[in-house]
């Protein structure tokens, strides 16, 4: 043990405690100590035995059993010797910090947080009655209930023991953007598993970004990944075509070798559906003989009509509870058709309905911040200002402008037909030149010259 401060030694507490209690340690008890740890006295000399001067006589000192008070003085060493030792023992080692936290009493519970209230589960609902409540896509859902039976049906003769006809549960989906591409995969998805072709019906959404990484060997294993999550679900590739890109240093070719590996390996395991613009698709597919014979299956997404995306917006309406003026509808259907006329290539269907809703929200909650909240505006409601975008101010003014038009329009063609020729005659008179007054111009500018 290392050695103790000379203020935590075992013989110097000792005297500090005997000095406290019984005073200053005696002589005789001093002398007597020394007695015991003096060694025996050697035998005397000749010389020694002479006598000597007799010494005066000292006087009497009070009588102390030494031994005893010896005895409880080591006994009382050895323990404080014990304690210090295990004090310092304790410092040196790593303290449990529990036992420096107070433990509550019982008259003093401690506080606890609230639990915070559990979300209610989302009702389950049918996969089929999902797919059938979406805007359109008419032809899109009779394929997919043809597909889904067929699958369904060969998993019943499987289970019978009889022969099954093997049916490709991998699809292509082509069409625009904002076509519910996605909506339609997470269904199926759910579909599949609850025919029992699929043990779990999750969906794994990924791009390029999620499968090819940027060094030789790293495709592999980050596509493997996305696999690996998608086991026993839909591995949905989103403009699956990018993987295609043609040039020596790109790795999209290893990550679609991998996906076409697994797809071989685990048959049964999961399903891929690769989804994209139609043409780029169909080249993406014709251009390797692996995915061709893989993907023979497509559903094709339309674009949806402006019937379809008003139904998409009044859906929007009824999800977010709220309520429209009757020439604010008139306003949205005008909206929603001018989008239709001046669309592009990159249309992007009810994403386009999605974000023409959000500019309405947010003029209306513009409109209402800007009011007195005493007025107690209505804050569901949305205007036909809401929609297109002008002022309370400004409206009033183009009202009056366009009544003042009308009006003055109808006091002309209410007029007598004399006076506006009399009004004609006088006018073509007064800008009338007399020719006399002409002569006498030129005249006069002859004389000059």
């Amino acid at each position: 043990m290392a050695k103790l401060p000379e203020y935590t030694r075992p013989d110097k507490i000792l005297k500090d405690i005997y000095d406290d209690f019984f005073g200053p340690l005696s002589d005789a008890i001093k002398n007597d100590n020394k007695n015991h740890d003096q060694k025996p006295a050697a035998p005397a000399s000749p010389s020694a035995n002479k006598p000597s001067a007799p010494k005066p006589a000292e006087p009497a000192k009070p009588s102390v059993d030494a031994d005893e008070l010896s005895n409880l003085l080591l006994d009382l060493n050895k323990t404080l010797r014990d304690d210090i030792t295990n004090m310092h023992n304790m410092v040196n080692e790593s303290v449990d910090p529990s036992l420096l936290t107070p433990k509550p009493t019982a008259s003093a519970p401690a506080p606890q947080q609230p639990a915070e209230p559990e979300k209610p589960a989302e009702p389950e609902t049918d996969p089929m009655d999902d797919l059938n409540a979406l805007v359109g896509l008419k032809d899109l859902k009779k394929d997919v209930e043809e597909l889904i039976s067929l699958a369904k049906m060969q998993k019943m003769r499987q289970d019978q023991g009889l022969k099954s006809v093997p049916v490709s549960l991998h699809l292509v989906f082509s069409g625009n953007p904002g076509t519910g591409k996605t909506t339609v995969a997470r269904i199926l998805a759910r579909l599949y598993k609850k025919i029992g072709a699929l043990p779990k019906g999750q969906l794994v959404e990924v791009d390029r970004s999620n499968l090819v990484a940027g060094y030789v060997g790293q495709t592999a294993t980050k596509t493997m990944e996305k696999i690996n999550e998608a086991m026993g679900g839909v591995l949905f590739i989103d403009e699956a075509y990018t993987l295609n890109k043609e040039g020596g240093n790109d790795f999209g070719q290893e990550a679609i070798d991998t996906i076409l590996k697994a797809m071989e390996d685990h048959r049964d395991g999961f399903v891929v559906i690769v989804a994209g613009y139609t043409e780029l698709m169909e080249d993406f597919v014709n251009s390797n003989p692996g995915l061709k014979s893989r993907f023979n299956k497509y559903l094709f997404f339309p674009d949806y009509s402006m019937e379809e995306l008003f139904s998409i917006f009044e859906g929007f309406l009824k999800k977010y509870e709220y309520k429209m003026e009757d020439d604010a509808l008139e306003a949205v259907k005008e909206a929603i058709q001018k989008l239709i006329d001046e669309k592009s290539e990159n249309f992007a269907n009810a994403r386009e309905v999605r974000n023409l809703f959000e500019k309405i929200i947010t003029r209306q909650a513009t409109r209402i911040g800007k009011m007195d909240p005493e007025e107690k505006p209505e804050i569901t409601l949305i205007t036909k200002a809401d929609v297109t975008g002008e002022s309370e101010e400004e409206a009033p003014e183009e009202e009056t402008s366009e009544k003042e038009a009308e009006e003055a329009a109808a006091d002309v063609s209410e007029a007598p037909a004399e006076e506006v020729s009399d009004q004609t005659e006088e006018e073509s008179a007064a800008d009338a030149v007399p020719e006399n007054e002409t002569d006498d111009l030129n005249k006069d500018e002859n004389d000059e010259q």
